[in-house]
């Protein structure tokens, strides 16, 4: 009888980490684009993956949504990490006040 082997196929086949690109930020594979700024274009933006394929044509659907899937599944990290670079740039922004507005009054 012959035995059919079926090949173990990872949980996310479009995203990888290598703490050499995007300093260890899950990304889609094979790209810069962080899983991160994906789940930011879709879910704080509102863009559909579509629209996100339009901004970045080099990927593709499939990836968009693993990328999103990888998110729901890692959410309370991602948001985590979202929540720290709002405080950041809150710090940043008292820290180094707008040139432009106190131009413009």
């Amino acid at each position: 009888m012959l035995k059919t082997v079926i090949p173990r196929q990872s949980k996310h086949p479009y995203i990888s980490v290598n703490p050499k690109i995007s300093q260890g930020s899950p990304v889609i594979s094979g790209t810069r684009v962080r899983v991160i700024d994906i789940a930011i274009e879709y879910d704080r933006l509102g863009l559909t993956p579509d629209q996100i394929i339009d901004a970045h044509p080099h990927l593709t659907l499939e990836a968009v949504h693993d990328a999103l899937s990888y998110y729901y599944e890692n959410q309370a990290m991602f948001d985590e990490e979202i929540r720290q670079r709002k405080e950041n740039i809150k710090k940043l922004s008292k820290k180094f006040p707008s040139k432009r507005k106190t131009y413009l009054g």
